[in-house]
């Protein structure tokens, strides 16, 4: 037996010098794992970058929907120094996008640690996942480990707000003590306006949605936004030059105020009797209504009416007039007057009192210079202007 035993160690030992004479031997990482992926022919190499790897191994397995699709063949520093390389060997029948994400799980509480391979969450997929190609640090991501938890877990209990808890309750129940009715109304009002936000959901939403354009509108515009503001700086720095005169003239606008408002109130009484004492001027003037104006029409113009002006052309004024001085048809006209009594002349506005009339009958004497029928119908035809007589 004791024979056996030293055959089985002396081969052990040149198998161990034996490798190690030819260099090909570097540890029991490069040593597969029995039950490892099959990564076949030819595999591919990824490199992926992990903030850190904690315990990762050498030929710990990669993982793609808990399916074992490879193994990681080196795990090293990267290049900047302060993140871990992990180098992936993938089957290379197994497909993953060029957008892939690599994270480091556990599969037990006490298991393994490996590398997991997956499509993006968000997003679609680009291209393949091929040869040398790397996983960067923004699209991998590790598990917490035990340790993490249970240290969190031991400064919640020892340092946190555990201990606190019984002092929270205690001052909580000594709140809500005797304060019942009133909880109970907080509820309820909670609930209405939780109800009317919701029966309202739509208006808000499109409230929501308006403020939402209008935030794209300004953003649009703002550019000119900016060029106002900016145009208006230089008026804001008069205004604050002149702050000093602003203010005093505000200080005197409030003292001519208070000198305003106590002359008003000394002079109330006064205002109001000579209000009171036009009163009955002014309804006088109301109960004169168009009379008024058109007196002053009249008066305003006299002798000459408006309706004159009609007749007025510049600086003179025309009159034509047919006056027939025969006295015989003077005198026919008036033996017809005493039949039926003359239309009365229409008076003028603002003018009373009748017209002067003539002495009747007039003598049909010739005048010296004047021939025809009736000289005098002559005379003052030609007197008035192109009269026939």
């Amino acid at each position: 037996m004791k024979a056996i035993t030293g055959l089985a160690a002396a081969v052990s030992g040149a198998l161990l010098l034996a490798g190690c004479g030819s260099g090909g031997f570097d540890g029991v990482y490069n040593m597969p794992l029995p039950g490892g992926a099959d990564v076949g022919d030819r595999p591919y190499r990824v490199k992926v970058e992990f903030q850190d790897v904690l315990d990762l191994v050498p030929q710990a397995g990669v993982k793609v929907n808990d399916v074992p699709v490879g193994r990681v063949d080196a795990i090293g520093l990267a290049p900047d120094g302060w993140t871990a390389e992990v180098t992936v060997l993938v089957n290379g029948d197994v497909r993953l996008p060029g957008n892939a994400v690599a994270r480091l799980r556990q599969s037990a509480l006490l298991g393994e640690k490996y590398v997991e391979l997956a499509g993006p969450a968000e997003g679609a997929e680009e291209g393949s996942l091929d040869d040398g190609a790397v996983i960067p640090l923004d699209r991998t991501n590790r598990n917490p480990e035990v340790e993490e938890v249970f240290g969190a877990l031991s400064m919640l209990l020892n340092g946190g707000g555990i201990a606190q808890l019984q002092d929270i309750s205690r001052e909580l129940n000594a709140a809500l003590e005797g304060n019942e009715p009133e909880i109970k109304s907080l509820l309820a009002n909670l609930d209405a306006l939780v109800g009317e936000l919701d029966a309202h959901k739509g208006e808000i939403t499109r409230a929501l949605d308006g403020l939402n354009r209008l935030g794209g509108t300004l953003s649009a515009q703002r550019d000119r936004i900016g060029g106002v503001l900016e145009e208006l700086e230089p008026g804001l720095r008069v205004l604050a030059d002149q702050r000093t005169q602003l203010v005093t003239l505000l200080q005197s606008l409030d003292t001519l105020s208070d000198v305003a408002v106590d002359t008003v109130t000394r002079s109330k009484d006064d205002v109001v009797a000579d209000l009171k004492a036009l009163a009955p001027t002014l309804r006088k003037l109301v109960e004169a209504g168009t009379n008024l104006p058109n007196g002053f029409e009249l008066l305003l113009t006299y002798p000459f009416p408006d309706s004159a002006l009609d007749g007025i052309r510049g600086d003179y004024t025309n009159l034509y007039a047919d006056i027939d001085l025969d006295l015989g048809t003077i005198v026919e006209n008036l033996g017809r007057s005493r039949q039926s009594p003359l239309p009365s002349t229409p008076s003028l506005p603002g003018i009373t009192g009748t017209a002067p009339s003539l002495p009747l009958p007039l003598p049909n004497l010739p005048l010296p210079g004047v021939s025809g029928r009736s000289g005098l119908g002559d005379l003052l035809g030609g007197l008035l202007g192109g009269g026939r007589g």
